[in-house]
């Protein structure tokens, strides 16, 4: 992965990772908890502040955060909130920090937001659990292991134009369509992979990207 622009950790637990530097940390919430034991410094703390400890609020305005508080009562996530900051602090990549754990409506609900066509013009990444996600609008290089998985999805509708390389099962100018299967546990061929979509867009789930496994 590059070295995004901007980091944004949202709430909930998670393994101890290396991140790539970045030049802004957002802490969507609770999330500035866990980006505390991830030893990174929280630039802009946002969202309805109900899951952070006071504790940490505390510190992290003493230390100079910038805190941007939202109602209870809104219409968006967290984690939307922080992608939005992002934007107006004009990234052109993202890299999310996400937990696996809690509520599955809450993870549907994040790798769903990743595909809003309001973020078609960022580069987005995600770490969520043990898993690292990557969006794909038009074309993108994909570096990992020979042997490692990756499963294609489409987001929000039809994805068209889809061509790879590098990977065990090439798809060649073909189309998924959301819910399909088609996409699932294919493999690195090489350490680098190419995919193009000419039209919608593309989640790229690599489950274990530490790890080698053969096609389920």
């Amino acid at each position: 992965m590059n070295e995004p622009d901007v980091v944004v950790v949202a709430a909930g637990p998670g393994p101890a990772v290396v991140l790539p530097e970045a030049p802004t940390v957002l802490a969507a919430d609770g999330g500035a908890d866990r980006a505390a034991a991830l030893g990174l410094v929280v630039d802009v703390v946002l969202g309805d502040l109900d899951s952070i400890s006071d504790e940490r609020l505390a510190a992290l305005e003493a230390a100079g955060a910038r805190i941007v508080r939202h109602p209870t009562a809104k219409d968006a996530t967290d984690l939307e909130l922080a992608l939005d900051e992002a934007l107006a602090l004009g990234a052109g990549s993202v890299l999310v920090v996400a937990s696996s754990e809690g509520r599955l409506d809450h993870l549907l609900s994040s790798l769903l937001l990743l595909g809003s066509e309001r973020y078609a013009g960022l580069e987005l990444d995600a770490l969520v659990g043990e898993a690292l996600v990557h969006v794909i609008r038009g074309r993108r290089v994909v570096t990992g292991r020979v042997g490692e998985l990756v499963s294609l999805f489409a987001l929000g509708r039809r994805a068209d134009g889809i061509t790879t390389s590098g990977l065990s099962f090439p798809l060649a100018d073909e189309s998924l369509e959301p819910g399909s299967s088609r996409g699932v546990s294919n493999v690195f061929a090489t350490p680098e992979a190419v995919v193009t979509v000419t039209a919608g867009a593309l989640l790229a789930v690599r489950p274990r990207p530490a790890r080698s496994e053969a096609r389920a």
